[in-house]
């Protein structure tokens, strides 16, 4: 297993994901792939064609796709947004019969992607989707804590801010929009609700958060699919959420105004002879903005935190854990990018063995992903990913690494 192949590999999470393994030379072949092969040239051009190759795809036209995945051992997805085009390009790996992750964080698109378990079984194929940072590494904390920490848990919070990336495509502004629109899904008292993001129900998870070493901003209510996966496979008494905001907060007011607006629609409008979907308007003007809000704000690097809060019991004595990373110079590339990677290596090592479609805290082994973490990655911050942990407890408050906290859970 030795070829793998990158969708969307001119993108902010491809990039990342494709970088990180160019240096890691793990694959003997690397195949980078996105519909825009000028980007590509430009982006790698220290690296190609000597340390991979470049390929037109487009996710969409399925012979061209499935070509490029029949040639390839693991197949990584970084094309969104996953609500238009995750199904289609995982059932095109289960019928080329290619290993597969993602990072998809569209729940409903989630919802039907879990619902090609059995065909991904039939055909020895192993998809693990989701596997980005939120979702990603947020559930496999959460699996952590369950597993070596608490022996009861009662409540799960995920929280994220992040901003200022150099790039950002049509993809994301797309994926906030439609996140915006959707039905949330909350898991409450042991059943999944779902609502709107202006609902009364919302605007109850509307409050101020104090991300460490960012600041306090107010987040509200995501459909990220953690929401709906961590249920199925931890017994989570109380409460299951996903509350974050994109950075700067006005950045993120425009979208929300324009979804209000209806301009996110596929509704199409006659301009001067030319047929424009209302999404493909708002979409560009978003992005048209975006270089100014972020300036007007001082947001001049990117920046983002992503954290994760446990509670629960141990032996009947309350605890509550709190764990995260926080990224200055570093955005949502590397953020999602880096463990999407990781999930081309767990399945090359051998380390996810169950064939089916799963979510992370299905499958990952939470010491074998950091293992494999502190063996490849390198940040400023230093070696393995850089997540803090705070215990509070009987004994009061304590905070530790993430290598620390391993150290002690393996004695």
């Amino acid at each position: 297993m030795s070829r793998v192949l990158i969708l969307g590999a001119a993108g902010a999470v491809g990039r990342a994901c494709s970088f990180f393994l160019v240096n890691s030379g793990v694959f003997k072949e690397m195949v980078l792939a996105d519909k825009r092969v000028d980007v590509l040239k430009e982006v790698f051009k220290e690296i190609y064609p000597h340390a991979v190759s470049l390929e037109y795809v487009d996710v969409e036209d399925r012979s061209n796709l499935m070509k490029l995945m029949k040639d390839s051992d693991i197949v990584l997805n970084a094309v969104g947004p996953f609500y238009r085009f995750g199904v289609k390009v995982l059932e095109t790996a289960l019928d080329a019969g290619v290993d597969y992750v993602d990072v998809c964080d569209d729940y409903d698109a989630t919802v039907k992607m879990l619902e090609l378990s059995s065909k991904a079984v039939k055909n020895g194929v192993k998809a693990l989707i989701g596997m980005g940072s939120s979702p990603g590494l947020s559930n496999i904390l959460a699996r952590l804590v369950s597993d070596y920490l608490l022996s009861e848990v009662h409540a799960i919070d995920i929280y994220h801010a992040h901003g200022g990336e150099p790039y950002e495509g049509p993809a994301v502004i797309q994926h906030r929009a439609h996140s915006m629109m959707i039905d949330i899904p909350i898991y409450l008292d042991g059943r999944i609700v779902y609502t709107k993001l202006d609902s009364d129900l919302a605007k109850e998870f509307e409050y101020d958060v104090e991300f460490p070493e960012i600041g306090t901003y107010k987040v509200y209510l995501y459909p990220h699919p953690e929401t709906i996966t961590l249920p199925k496979y931890i017994n989570v008494k109380k409460r299951v959420t996903n509350l974050g905001l994109v950075l700067p907060p006005e950045y993120a007011y425009l979208i929300r105004t324009l979804v209000k607006a209806g301009l996110f629609s596929d509704e199409e409008v006659t301009i001067d002879n030319t047929v424009v979907k209302a999404r493909d308007f708002a979409t560009a003007y978003v992005l048209k903005k975006r270089k100014e809000i972020l300036e007007k704000a001082g947001l001049t690097k990117p920046t983002g935190c992503l954290m994760i809060t446990i509670e629960g019991l141990r032996e009947g004595v309350k605890f509550k854990y709190t764990f995260y990373t926080v990224a200055k110079g570093l955005g949502m590339g590397e953020g999602t990018g880096i463990p999407l990677a990781l999930g081309g290596l767990l399945i090359k090592e051998g380390l996810i063995k169950e064939y089916g479609v799963y979510p992370p805290e299905a499958v990952v082994n939470p010491m074998e992903l950091f293992r494999l973490a502190n063996k490849y990655v390198t940040t400023p911050m230093g070696r393995g990913i850089p997540i803090k942990v705070v215990e509070e407890g009987p004994e009061g408050r304590k905070t530790y690494s993430i290598e620390e906290l391993f150290m002690k859970l393996s004695k």
